[in-house]
């Protein structure tokens, strides 16, 4: 059934706002089959599903779409407001709710949406429970199933639901540990950590700037944010500061800059953390979890530190359910997403800010010193704009550029071509032993792409 699957991508829904499949109506009907789904499972008794969101314009009316759906099916809403997406999965635990949908487009622009779906444990809904919310949201028995009189179900909102999630951040950070000393600048991206993440810091008793802090609905990751650090980076630079930090839209996942104004990745953060797990024996079955994105420097630090590393597929739920497997407790995508499940359930931007910070604290060396235990191998990652996504494997030009590509690096390096799971793009990533053989075969891939595809 997952294979037919028409509105789940590989981290929920997502499209731009008011077009298909993120309209009122498809909105309503996903939380229509959330709620009849849920209290099928609990015997015909009344669920309750927490819902949150980012800053996007469009999060009121997904919003209201949604709340209306979930109440005409007999399941009752919890708003929680404006929240980072794993703040609705810490809360869906505290409420003891049944799920979590969180409205959000994560790093995407701010026409953008989507609904990510958390289980009553606070992780993301595996591919069988998706299809079959699915299924039941774009068939035609949706209105046969809906209740009348009290079967209707309420809305009401949980007034402290921010206040909580911070505390649950700042109990991630040692006991024994404060920040005081440390000077950091936060870039919130006018997104969904804009008062979270400021208050989090201070109260642990960093001095902090808080750049992007003002969404205004239409400049969420607008050149700011994880994605674009370049105001972070000059700020870090002009005040001194020991550290930068970068979160998305949502707040799931993280990007830093150290003192002198370099920016580092998930792949950085994952050595340091994992080496520092190791070296305090806190790293279940010596073993990290990167994915096939991670940097060929990872791979080579991880075997001169004696850590076992994993490979998931791109995504932070495949990335999830490799770690699960395997009983790893960290996990990191290059791009951002860090998963300590001693901590949290899902990626966490601030949370995956506050270990890297205890290491910090715990080593006293400045970050750049900690980053310089990965040497990055040079990557090229392209993203190429196409009109439709043929199978790659029917474009013979494609295949050609990327068999090239692939003679001419031998085992110094790879090629990794594949199609975004949410947005509109080809990504290519080439890595190789120089900056100019990369460059020019990622582009020699990507022209094949553009003249193949369009």
């Amino acid at each position: 059934m997952s294979n037919q699957k028409k509105l789940f991508g590989t981290d929920g829904v997502r499209g731009v706002a008011n077009r298909e499949p993120m309209m009122v109506e498809t909105a309503v009907n996903l939380a229509r089959a959330v709620a009849h789904v849920l209290k099928e499972r609990k015997g015909g008794r009344r669920p309750r599903v927490l819902v949150g969101k980012d800053t996007r314009l469009s999060g009121y009316m997904i919003e209201n779409a949604l709340v209306a759906g979930l109440c005409s099916m007999g399941a009752d809403a919890i708003l929680a407001g404006t929240l980072p997406t794993p703040g609705i999965a810490v809360l869906v635990i505290d409420q003891k709710a049944d799920a979590g949908l969180v409205i959000s487009a994560s790093h995407n622009p701010f026409e953008d949406n989507g609904i990510k779906l958390f289980s009553a444990d606070g992780y993301k809904l595996p591919d069988e429970e998706e299809a079959e919310i699915e299924a039941l949201a774009t068939g035609d028995r949706l209105h046969e199933l809906l209740p009348s009189g009290s079967g209707i179900g309420k809305s009401f909102r949980v007034e402290d639901a921010r206040e909580r999630y911070i505390e649950f951040c700042k109990r991630t950070f040692p006991a024994d540990l404060d920040l005081k000393g440390l000077r950091i600048v936060l870039d919130c991206g006018n997104g969904a950590t804009y008062k979270v993440a400021p208050a989090v810091f201070h109260g642990l008793g960093a001095a902090v700037t808080s750049l992007h802090c003002t969404p205004n609905g239409l400049n969420i990751n607008a050149r700011s944010g994880s994605q674009h650090t370049d105001s972070l980076r000059e700020q870090v630079l002009a005040e001194r500061a020991d550290i930068g930090l970068a979160f998305d839209g949502d707040g799931d996942r993280l990007i830093v800059v150290d003192e002198t104004g370099v920016e580092l990745t998930g792949d950085h953060m994952l050595a340091i953390c994992a080496q520092d797990m190791k070296a305090r024996g806190q790293l279940p079955n010596n073993m990290a979890v990167g994915t096939v994105m991670s940097n060929f420097g990872l791979h080579k630090t991880m075997r001169e530190l004696g850590i076992q590393l994993k490979c998931s597929a791109v995504g932070d739920r495949y990335l999830l359910e490799m770690m699960r497997a395997e009983g790893a407790s960290i996990g990191a995508e290059a791009s951002g997403h860090m998963i300590f499940l001693e901590h949290q359930t899902t990626g966490d931007g601030i949370v995956a800010a506050l270990q890297v910070l205890a290491v910090m604290c715990r080593s006293g060396k400045e970050m750049s010193e900690l980053a310089s235990i990965l040497k990055m191998s040079p990557q090229r990652l392209v993203n190429v704009e196409l009109s439709s996504r043929p199978p790659l494997e029917s474009l013979p030009t494609v295949q050609a550029a990327i068999a090239a590509a692939e003679k001419e690096l031998g085992q110094e390096g790879r090629v990794l071509v594949r199609y975004s799971g949410t947005q509109n793009l080809c990504r290519v990533m080439a890595e190789g032993p120089t900056d100019e053989m990369v460059g020019r075969l990622c582009e020699s891939i990507a022209d094949a792409l553009r003249k193949a595809v369009g």
